[in-house]
C-alpha cells in the first residue's frame, strides 16, 4: 500500500520544495512506498521552478530540485492524498480553511513530527535561513516518515 504525502507552504518555491526533496531522500534510502508532492496556498509561482536559494541549499545537500514547478493546493488534493502537512500555522489554517466535506487527507504542521514549531519562511532573508530551512524540513520529514511507517505497520 503506498501512502501520499502533500507538503504546503505559501508559494511552493521554498519551504514545501525543500521538503518534498529531503523526503524523497529518506523515501528512496528505506525503499519505502511513499508518493510525494508540494504544493502552495497562493498562486504567485504557479509553474516556477524552485527559489535559486532553495536549488543552492539543496543542491548542498546533494538533491535536485530543479525540476519541481510550484502549483496551487487544489480540492481534489484534500481525496487524493492521505497526509497534507503544512510548514506553519498560517499554512495550516489556510488548509483548513479550504478543506471540503468528506476529505480523506489528514492534516498536520510538519515539525509536530519533530521538534514542534512552524518552519520559517526564508524567501525575505538571505542564504542562511535556507541552511536552517532543510535541517528542519528535513528533522520534519524523517518523524513524519517514521510515523508513516508506524501506521503502516499497525494496519498490516
Amino acid at each position: 500500500m503506498t501512502i501520499s504525502v502533500l507538503f504546503v507552504c505559501l508559494g511552493n518555491i521554498c519551504r514545501s520544495p525543500l521538503a518534498e526533496g529531503a523526503m524523497r531522500r529518506l523515501v528512496e534510502s528505506e525503499g519505502a512506498a511513499v508518493e510525494i508532492d508540494s504544493a502552495g496556498t497562493g498562486d504567485w509561482h504557479i509553474g516556477h521552478a524552485p527559489d535559486p536559494r532553495a536549488q543552492a541549499e539543496a543542491l548542498r545537500q546533494g538533491l535536485d530540485i530543479s525540476m519541481l514547478r510550484a502549483r496551487q493546493v487544489t480540492e481534489e488534493d484534500f481525496h487524493r492524498f492521505d497526509h497534507i502537512v503544512a510548514m506553519d500555522a498560517k499554512n495550516l489554517a489556510d488548509l483548513l480553511a479550504m478543506q471540503p466535506g468528506g476529505a480523506r487527507a489528514a492534516l498536520s504542521l510538519l515539525l509536530d513530527h519533530a521538534e514542534g514549531g512552524d518552519v520559517p519562511d526564508p524567501y525575505y532573508g538571505g542564504d542562511e535561513g535556507f541552511a536552517e530551512t532543510f535541517r528542519l524540513v528535513e528533522d520534519g520529514a524523517r518523524g513524519l516518515l517514521q510515523a508513516i511507517k508506524g501506521q503502516r505497520a499497525t494496519t498490516v
